[in-house]
Formats: structure tokens, C-alpha cells, sequence
């Protein structure tokens, strides 16, 4: 059974432990670049991150994209976020899109996007700032910024060398061609590639299995896998060994360890 909330352009869905989000303007093809759909969206991210009830959350698009990221029509009309020059368009990016690169690239919650079409623009970004990343065969991925004469102006120049590397990520933002499932599983911007029905209990299935374990010790080991991409090794194991002490002071911990030594399924 699942526990729906939420206004009708993101809905928020409880499945036990796992969470999923679904962004829903199928009319803009799930853009998120509109205020009150980012406003929202922020929201229901602060709202899953704070609920230590949950192990995981799933974010996925209705319709036939996951997300077209920019709306272009208020791009070519110079709205909402697109309004303005200059400075104004500078902090417009710093105050608006840029604050979901933010509360994404912070969570702990394991987050699992279900990639259910087209993710471009910004919209291939918002998979990349997920954890896990499962893909129907129709779901196509494009950097495609320069396409529009414009740049990745939420941060997806640092996410995408960091998934698929510095000469597939030059291919992909400098060509703006799409990348179809299959080789986005290749490159390793996908962890799967599933037939469209099985999409969302594919990626369902993956949030329980991590909803499974003790819930801090994944929200410290995601936070960890996080951090370690921008420190040496040394601070990785000062951050560990403060991480680890932690860890071994809570009481899912000696229920874990009694269980394993019990014999019996957590």
C-alpha cells in the first residue's frame, strides 16, 4: 500500500521504507526548471531526507519523459527562471537550479532514479546527482546544453566526467548527442537497463534491498562514497574512523551484529 501526498506536480509516495518521487508535468515533458516545480521539488527532498523511517527513495517522471530539464518555451520567452540579464540571470541559476544541485549532491538518503525516457539537459543531470541509476530501453540521456547555445549552468560539467569519464563526458556535452540505454549502461551512467513494464520494480526492488540494511550505516556510507571523491586518502580515513566510532555506538549496530551471530535474517 502506498501513502500519497503532495501537490500534482510532484507527488511524493511512501512503500514501506522506500520513498518514490514522481515529477509530474507531463505537459513540459517533466521540466524542472519552473519555480514552483523546483520549490516543490526541493521540498519533497527535504521531506525524505528528514523521515529516518525510510532506507531509500525513488525519483522517476510521469509520461513518456523522465525529465526534459529546462522549459524551453520560458527560455524563448524569457520567464520565470529565465527572465532578466546579467547578474539578474546569474543569481536567478545560483537561487534556482543550482539549490537542487545543492540538496541532492547533501543527502544522505540513497536515491535511485528510474530513468523512464528522455533525461536531457538538466534533466540528465538529475539523474547523474542520483546514487543508482536503472533505465527502460526507451530512455535516452543527452548533455545537450550547447544545442540551445548555452552551458550546463547547474553543475553538470563537474557530475558528468565523474560517471562516464573525461572523454565521454567531452563527447557527449560538446556533440550534445544523445546516448541510448544501452550504451549509457556501457559507459556506466546506467547501473541497468530493464523492459519498460519492469522499470519501476526494478528500481523498487533496489531500494528495498538497500532499505534492508541499518538505516545509518547506509546514510554514512553513501555520505562517505560522497566525500571520498574530493579527499585524499588520509582525510577518507580521518573521516572514516570519526564515521566507524559512530557507527559502532549505536544500537542497530549490536542488533545487527547479534543477529549475524544468532543466525537469523535481519
Amino acid at each position: 500500500m502506498s501513502d500519497v501526498t503532495g501537490d500534482d506536480k510532484v507527488l511524493l509516495e511512501r512503500y514501506g521504507a522506500v520513498a518514490r518521487i514522481t515529477l509530474n508535468e507531463p505537459q513540459t515533458r517533466n521540466a524542472v526548471s519552473e519555480p514552483p516545480v523546483l520549490e516543490r521539488l526541493l521540498a519533497v527532498l527535504a521531506e525524505v531526507e528528514a523521515d529516518a523511517g525510510l532506507g531509500a527513495a525513488v525519483l522517476t517522471g510521469s509520461g513518456k519523459a523522465f525529465s526534459a530539464g529546462g522549459n524551453i518555451k520560458a527560455m524563448h520567452e524569457r520567464t520565470g527562471m529565465f527572465a532578466g540579464a546579467g547578474e539578474q540571470m546569474r543569481e536567478n541559476y545560483r537561487y534556482g537550479i543550482q539549490q537542487l544541485t545543492r540538496r541532492m549532491s547533501r543527502m544522505e538518503l540513497p536515491l535511485i532514479a528510474a530513468v523512464n525516457g528522455p533525461a536531457y539537459g538538466a534533466g540528465c543531470d538529475l539523474a547523474l546527482l542520483c546514487d543508482l541509476r536503472v533505465a527502460n530501453r526507451e530512455a535516452t540521456f543527452a548533455h545537450n546544453f550547447v544545442r540551445l547555445g548555452i552551458i550546463a549552468g547547474d553543475g553538470g560539467a563537474w557530475l558528468l566526467p565523474r560517471i562516464v569519464g573525461t572523454a565521454r563526458a567531452h563527447e557527449m556535452a560538446l556533440t550534445g548527442d544523445p546516448v541510448d540505454a544501452e550504451t549509457a549502461r556501457e559507459w556506466g551512467l546506467v547501473n541497468r537497463v530493464v523492459e519498460a513494464d519492469a522499470l519501476l520494480p526494478a528500481a523498487h526492488e533496489l531500494a528495498e534491498r538497500i532499505a534492508r540494511n541499518p538505516r545509518g550505516a547506509v546514510r554514512k556510507t553513501k555520505s562517505l562514497l560522497r566525500h571520498g571523491q574530493r579527499m585524499d586518502l588520509e582525510t577518507t580515513l580521518e573521516l572514516s574512523a570519526a564515521y566507524q566510532a559512530l557507527a559502532h555506538d549505536t544500537q542497530e549496530h549490536v542488533e545487527a551484529v547479534q543477529t549475524f551471530i544468532d543466525r537469523r535474517r535481519p
